[in-house]
């Protein structure tokens, strides 16, 4: 491993633990026992760093959702699936973690490939959902757009409410509420 993988190896965990604002360039230089010098080379300080370990975070979290959401099993069976997919609730999502800092949220560049990764995965989930309601798998009244908000932001609550209440069991209940939400039929 080269020591332009090792620092983003490096900051992609501390991101996810620390966030940007708690990520310090000595943290990620000495967790991917790297100097100073390696990193500077590699990378345009800090902010150049974290905006790549950003992109390559979000294209793993996209490939590990798109093994469940480009099956060949009906609909809804793989936005269920989805949300059902096994995630460290207790860690919180390494995407959403950004979302709330507000160095991330205030720098374009940095907020990008979170406001990509949400967006693609709220677009992907609306295209499901609105096929899954074309075969008659969801209710006709509900409205995929809106569904497919309300399913992301469940997935980001249940981390916040494992986190608050050190509960895995918190994120498992969400994903069981709205799943039941989801598979009701109108009357």
């Amino acid at each position: 491993m080269t020591n332009r993988d090792r620092l983003l190896g490096s900051a992609r965990v501390l991101l996810w633990d620390r966030g940007y604002v708690g990520t310090s360039p000595a943290a990620i230089q000495q967790h991917a026992n790297a100097g100073q010098g390696s990193m500077y080379h590699h990378f345009e300080g800090k902010r150049g760093l974290a905006i790549e370990a950003l992109t390559e975070t979000t294209q793993d979290m996209r490939r590990r959702a798109e093994a469940t959401l480009d099956s060949s099993a009906p609909a809804l069976d793989r936005v269920i699936a989805y949300l059902r997919l096994e995630r460290d609730a207790l860690r919180g999502c390494a995407v959403g973690r950004m979302a709330l800092d507000p160095d991330v949220v205030t720098d374009d560049a940095l907020r990008r490939p979170v406001e990509e990764f949400f967006s693609w995965l709220t677009d992907r989930l609306h295209r499901l959902l609105d096929e899954a309601q074309r075969s008659g798998q969801i209710a006709p009244h509900l409205v995929p757009d809106d569904v497919s908000a309300a399913l992301v932001a469940t997935i980001q609550g249940g981390y916040v409410l494992a986190r608050a209440q050190q509960d895995p069991r918190a994120m498992t209940a969400s994903i069981d509420g709205i799943t039941a939400l989801l598979t009701l039929q109108e009357r």
